[in-house]
């Protein structure tokens, strides 16, 4: 019975470092497919534990009276790591949301004006939520022009995205629960299914296959944003996380060397930045280096003709679809100049000359780490 004990410490031990392994960046865990086997872990976490706790209470008595401290251990030990990977390493444990959320027009705002935000508008109305503050939390849930939104970001592959918290009609709360492939995992609160952060999929559960909607953002700097929209509210920090949100600076300009959240400076490195497009089922990637070279770029992903554009600041990007297709864009003091249209980094028509020169149409883009973009767009080409 003895053997009982032991099998059901090591069982335990083991069961509870493989659920956290697999979806936590640890060595070898996200290069693997192996979010299936996760899911399976965590689904079943209980029934796992239940069998390996009656093991235990089974064979604890005769362990205890031949080895009494070597048990005394062996409990202890189980119970370390049990905490340690469910209220230390869990991810929601790490990152906590915020509990006081509070956005602030231009006037009453504290965010430095070349921070870098991730900003939204609709029906007229606009927000601006800084990264330095979106990284720590994962997601930051909101309403713009009476929507619900969730504003999200992974660190770790430099993807910031904004949903609709919709599911099958209704609204759903999520939960960061791990990541997979390096991109944060967020878990419905209803049916459990787990949500990939770079696309808003449900990657296995009840729901896999099913999309988040997904709106329209905009990765800038605040002072070109509130150019653009200065009516915007600007998400303020929340005081009790000052010390997380203080260390993200030298990661939003690119001048950290962490190992998962660093930047290579080089070109077409893991780590290294570019800005991803998709349409209709095409993608292209761009090499921020070279944007930041020419400023602007022109070329077609698929059969539509698109532009991409780099703001003065070094910091904003805007892509567009070309109206005309052969038309030759420039960029001087972030206005795009055509022949004789001008165009605003709205994409406004500056000069409406004739009904043909309708303001441009605005397409989403993404900066993003290269291993992320090439590892979630696998056919992607590269500009």
């Amino acid at each position: 019975m003895k053997k009982l004990f032991y099998l059901g410490i090591i069982g335990l031990i083991i069961f509870e470092i493989l659920n956290v392994y697999f979806i936590m960046p640890m060595p070898g865990s996200q290069q693997m497919r192996s979010i299936d086997i996760a899911y399976f872990l965590y689904t079943w976490r209980w029934i796992f534990r239940g069998i390996f706790g009656v093991m235990i209470v089974f064979g604890i008595f005769p362990a205890f009276q031949q080895a009494r401290w070597f048990t005394l251990l062996g409990i202890l030990f189980a119970a370390g790591v049990c905490y340690a990977f469910n209220f230390k390493m869990a991810a929601d444990a790490m990152f906590e949301e915020t509990q006081a959320l509070s956005m602030k027009p231009a006037s009453e705002n504290q965010i430095k004006l070349d921070r870098v935000i991730i900003g939204v508008e609709l029906n007229g109305e606009a927000k601006a939520y800084p990264i330095s503050q979106i990284i720590y939390h994962h997601q930051v849930c909101d309403t713009l022009a009476g929507k619900l939104i969730m504003v999200t970001y992974c660190s770790v592959c430099r993807t910031g995205r904004v949903f609709e918290p919709i599911v099958n009609g209704k609204v759903e709360a999520f939960r960061l629960v791990g990541m997979d492939h390096f991109n944060a995992m967020f878990e419905d609160n209803t049916t459990k299914s787990w949500w990939r952060q770079a696309n808003g999929e449900a990657i296995t559960g009840e729901l896999k296959g099913t999309m988040l909607p997904e709106l329209v953002s905009q990765q800038v700097s605040l002072d070109t944003w509130l150019k653009m929209y200065p009516t915007s509210k600007i998400m303020q920090p929340d005081l009790k996380y000052k010390e997380e949100y203080d260390s993200t600076a030298k990661y939003e300009s690119g001048k950290s060397k962490k190992k998962l959240t660093g930047t290579d400076s080089l070109s077409w490195k893991d780590k290294s930045w570019v800005v991803g497009i998709q349409l209709y089922g095409e993608s292209k990637a761009f090499d921020w280096n070279r944007l930041k070279k020419e400023r602007i770029i022109q070329t077609n992903i698929g059969k539509k003709a698109v532009i991409l554009v780099l703001a003065d600041d070094n910091k904003s990007f805007f892509a567009f679809l070309n109206p005309t297709s052969n038309g030759k864009f420039s960029v001087k003091n972030d206005t795009l100049i055509e022949n004789r249209n001008r165009y605003n980094l709205k994409g406004e028509n500056l000069e409406q000359i004739t009904n043909k020169q309708a303001s441009l149409i605005r397409i989403k883009a993404y900066q993003e780490f290269w291993h992320s973009w090439k590892t979630f767009h696998p056919d992607t080409q590269e500009y």
